[in-house]
């Protein structure tokens, strides 16, 4: 579950295993009109865990999932940047997340994220796991993603190309490693490493709309969504003008299982992602930026503030 929660918030950016709620801020996400009433059906058969029930918005296909574009000059991040993360599941805190910015190295520039649930929410499911992609450092489009996961006794092993619109996979679990998969993609490509950093690359305005696909949990995913008007968001960490990233993510071979997404990223120079949130049919999984560091700028943390949520 925490490996669909990831995936949902990294949709939510755009777009993997986490979960939100307390000591957020203070912007509502617009509730999921067709969930508050009434408890949503099963998913489909062998549709991934947390799909949502009804399809919102039509599921684009390639043509109409079109490139994003460039990304602005300079980059709003580099080498050195560290962002931390609380994530919250179903009301509880659940873990942290930390996402890296490393060192340039044969041409790629190398992006790490790690996750840990916590002592709680281990008795639900205990997951550690860090996973690394190479994206060009010009495009930010991924091109090899690594992922080493424990989720309690189970040992995952993910090993992605990306290249000419296919994604090769080859998975291991427990020492077993499978036949080598081939998942088709579109027109833009990242994965749940890299996702968040281009969709804060990436130009926007009101009204704009987002499309590309994402490599996730042995699947494809294809993001899309639309640049929601600015929003005040009040966290622990400070006050922001933030851009509100609206949307929905399903699988390419399931398009009808669903799931809503909503990131916030700063609208500054540093186009921060402070805050992502996944609807899914067991609730709200949230990720919220607790603490980053940028070189040449102090350390920032958030302040314990235990009465300020979402």
């Amino acid at each position: 579950m925490m490996r669909a929660a990831l995936m949902s918030l990294v949709s939510s950016l755009a777009i993997a295993a986490t979960p939100p709620v307390p000591a957020v801020a203070t912007v509502k996400p617009p509730p999921p009109p067709s969930r508050r009433n009434a408890a949503p059906a099963p998913p489909p058969q062998s549709a991934p865990a947390g799909a949502l029930k009804k399809p919102k918005t039509p599921f684009p296909a390639d043509a109409e999932c079109v490139a994003m574009g460039p990304t602005m000059s300079p980059l709003p991040f580099g080498p050195g940047e560290a962002l931390q993360y609380d994530l919250d599941a179903m009301g509880a805190r659940a873990g942290v997340m930390s996402i890296t910015t490393l060192p340039l190295r044969d041409g790629v520039l190398p992006i790490e994220i790690s996750v840990e649930t916590n002592t709680f929410f281990s008795k639900v499911r205990k997951v550690k796991a860090v996973a690394r992609t190479e994206v060009s450092p010009k495009t930010l489009r991924s091109q090899r993603y690594f992922e080493d996961a424990w989720e309690n006794d189970q040992h995952r092993i993910a090993d992605v190309t990306m290249k000419n619109r296919v994604a090769s996979l080859t998975n291991t679990i427990n020492g077993r490693t499978y036949p080598t998969a081939q998942l088709p993609y579109g027109n833009d490509m990242s994965d749940v490493a890299g996702a968040v950093h281009l969709l804060r690359s990436i130009p926007v305005k009101e009204g704009q709309r987002l499309c590309f696909d994402v490599y996730g949990i042995r699947r494809v995913w294809r993001v899309w969504g639309t640049v929601q008007p600015r929003e005040h968001v009040s966290l622990p960490l400070g006050e922001f003008e933030t851009w509100h990233l609206q949307g929905e993510a399903a699988p390419l071979n399931l398009p009808d299982a669903r799931r809503e997404v909503h990131v916030w990223v700063s609208d500054d120079a540093r186009r921060l992602p402070l805050a992502a949130l996944g609807v899914m049919e067991f609730g709200a999984v949230r990720a919220t930026l607790k603490g980053y560091s940028r070189p040449g700028e102090a350390n920032t943390r958030a302040e314990n503030k235990a009465n300020i949520k979402w």
